[in-house]
Order: structure tokens, then sequence, then C-alpha cells
């Protein structure tokens, strides 16, 4: 121990560290948990593996689609994937309703509370209207650039020129993919916006 340099002293501490620091990381299937686990495989349908599409943790899902008459395109189970790393086959409530997605209105499976037309208040108004989705995206589209032109700094307190309004702010959402991020990105950036955000960082 004697002939130890400080360097090799360092090389094996942090050689130590950084092995029981990823120790979790290679970890087998937990045999254990699995073992309460029942899995709902339908005999006569489909199986697939996709992400959870809300909120950023990234949960691992399988779902099930059947093959048969009255359920062909349409899924029949989704559950937990017990064999992905970050939910070992949880599911929060949001993710075990996922199904409502992807089935929405087909004959059998519609959830009766989903809405399926845009709901309008006016102003100070008390009672919801229904509205098309031209209605919506002209109001929204309007919305914004009226927030825009009514905020638009056009050079700072120095002079400087930063064509940026301070007023609007956009909150991404994990199910954005990289090519959704970078229109829309592309997009905020020309309307001048700075506070741009995303789910997966907060």
């Amino acid at each position: 121990m004697g002939n130890i340099t400080r360097r090799d002293f360092l090389k094996i501490s942090g050689g130590t560290t950084g092995l029981l620091a990823t120790t979790g990381l290679f970890r087998g299937p937990l045999s254990a948990l699995q073992a309460r686990i029942e899995r709902t495989d339908v005999k006569w349908g489909l199986s697939s593996a996709t992400i959870c599409p809300y909120c950023a943790v990234g949960c691992g899902l399988i779902c099930q689609k059947g093959t048969t008459a009255g359920f062909f395109d349409a899924l029949t189970n989704i559950e937990g994937d017990p064999d992905h790393p970050i939910n070992r086959g949880t599911a929060c409530a949001k993710g075990a309703a996922t199904i409502q997605i992807h089935n929405g209105d087909k004959p059998g499976t519609i959830n009766p509370r989903r809405l399926k037309k845009v709901l309008y208040r006016a102003p100070g108004g008390t009672d919801w209207q229904e509205k098309d989705w031209s209605f919506a995206l002209d109001r929204i589209a309007q919305l914004i650039k009226n927030t825009r032109d009514e905020s638009w700094i056009g050079t700072n307190a120095n002079g400087k020129v930063v064509n940026r309004t301070e007023a609007i702010a956009s909150l991404g959402g994990a199910a954005n993919d990289n090519e959704e991020c970078y229109l829309l990105v592309k997009m905020l950036r020309a309307l001048g916006l700075v506070y741009i955000e995303h789910q997966a960082r907060i």
C-alpha cells in the first residue's frame, strides 16, 4: 500500500464509485415482482410495446389488439410493461386509460364522457357553446397575434434590437417527438418568444 500514488488512489476510488453508482442499471428482472404479475395476454390478439404519451417519465406499456370479428383494429387491453426499466409493469390512472386514445369512437368502445366537439365560453359568459375547429383555430391565432402586438419589445433599455415578446410562453409536451419539437421551436422563435420550456426538463 505504501507504493500507491495519489493518482492511483483517485483512479481506484473513482472506479469503485462509478461501479457502485451504475450497479442498479445492470440488474436483472425483478423475479419477486414478476412472480406476482399475472400477464393478461389475449391469445387471439397481437401484442406490441409502446411508450405512454402523457408525462415525461416515459413508462412502457403493452398494447393488445384484437383480431376477431367486432374487435379488429381496436385495442382490447393496455397495461404496464413488466420488462420496462422505468415502470416495471405499473401504470398511473392516465396511463392505464390510454386505450381511450386509440379506440376513440369505434363501435362499442367510445367513452360517453369524452368530448368530441369544441366548447367555447365567451369572456364573462356562463354557458358553453359548441363550435367547430375552424372557429377555435382562428380564435387562438387571433388571441396570440393580439397579445404579441400589445406586448412587443423592439429594443431593450440599452437601445439594442431584441424583437421579442415576454407575454407569451410555451410548455412542450412529453409526447412531442424531435421533429415536432424542431418545427414548434422554429415557429415560437419566429413569433419572438423567449420563454420556451419543455415538460421533460421541469
